[in-house]
């Protein structure tokens, strides 16, 4: 095998490859936590259970997150695509 050409080569930037997460878990994720939230808390005037909710549901996002970042994503494609791949 050849070696490469000079100049061949270019950096990858780490903001390329890492995952877009907002405070701990995926974007998206934490949107639909902090709206489901604040539908509770601001629409129903049930603030201690929307605070509840947002808080439990975005730490286990943030866990879920932490052994695999793109959870979210899988979680959607699976849900999708359950008929297809059920046995």
């Amino acid at each position: 095998m050849r070696p490469l050409p000079p100049g061949y080569s270019v950096p990858v930037h780490r903001s390329l490859t890492a995952p877009i997460l907002l405070a701990g878990a995926p974007r998206l994720a934490t949107i639909v936590n902090g709206t489901l939230a604040a539908a509770l808390g601001i629409g129903l005037q049930l603030w201690v259970v929307g605070l509840i909710f947002w808080t439990v549901a975005q730490g286990i996002c943030v866990f879920a997150s932490r052994r695999d970042p793109q959870f979210a994503d899988v979680l959607i494609r699976h849900i999708r695509t359950r008929g297809y791949y059920a046995c």
